[in-house]
Order: structure tokens, then sequence, then C-alpha cells
């Protein structure tokens, strides 16, 4: 079955690969002998769904997730396979989207306005003031 990440952006399904584990956390009487968490594999160096500037950039952008040039989600919060299946998949369409999109423009960095900095003092005295009488007095 195909991932739609963007509609510009499909994965083929052979590309994924699947691999079934059991899973720690709930699961009943059952939970011993089903292989209910869930591990999805996606090669970004290998496949053919990407150009080479996608690529690129989420060779960039996802390095420190990849080994091999594959990167690799999990799940196993869900007591059915098929849940954390779904799970799997929506978390690697995160990923991606998360890293083909556009930085956001670098900060210009600015200034407190005079008056901003003004009332910022102001308020500090202010509030200096007030702790300031709630002291006892000294005994002289």
């Amino acid at each position: 079955m195909d991932l739609e990440v963007t509609p510009a952006l499909t994965i083929p399904g052979a590309e994924l690969r699947w691999r079934f584990s059991r899973s720690s956390g709930p699961g009943g009487q059952h939970v011993n002998t089903s292989d209910s968490r869930a591990q999805l594999s996606w090669n970004v160096a290998t496949s053919a769904a990407l150009d080479d500037e996608t690529r690129a950039i989420l060779r960039e952008r996802l390095a420190p997730r990849l080994v091999r040039g594959e990167i690799t989600v999990s799940a196993s919060e869900q007591r059915s396979q098929l849940r954390n299946r779904e799970t799997a998949r929506a978390r690697l369409i995160a990923l991606i989207v998360d890293a083909l999109a556009q930085e956001p423009p670098e900060r210009r960095p600015t200034r407190p306005s005079r008056g901003a900095v003004r009332r910022r003092l102001d308020d500090k005295a202010r509030r200096s003031t007030t702790k300031a009488q709630r002291r006892r007095p000294p005994l002289d």
C-alpha cells in the first residue's frame, strides 16, 4: 500500500519495509504471543520516489535519524498491530513533512524601544518598593 506524504510525493509500498515484534505494555492474556509492535523502514538514499534535490534535503535534515540512508519509526502504544501500523505510517509522514517544510526566515535582531525599557525599569522599581515595605523595620 502506497504512502501519500504530500500531493507531490507518494512513496511506493514496495519501498516500505515492515517488521513486527512483541510489544511491551498493555495487551491482556495474548500479549506474550502476538507481535503487535510495528517498525516501518524506508530507504531515503535509494528511493525512486525522490528527485535528487528532495533526496539531498531529506538526507541533510534527517541525518541524525538515518542509519545507512534508512529511516525507521516504530509504534507499540496500541494493543493491536493494525493500529500500531497506522501510527507508524503517520509518524513517518510527519517526519518527512517536517523535514521538507521550508525553514522560517531568519530573525532580524531588534532592540527594545526606549519606552519599553523605561516601563520595565519602572515596574522593577515599583516591585522593589512593594517588597521593601513588607520587610520588618530595623531594630535600632
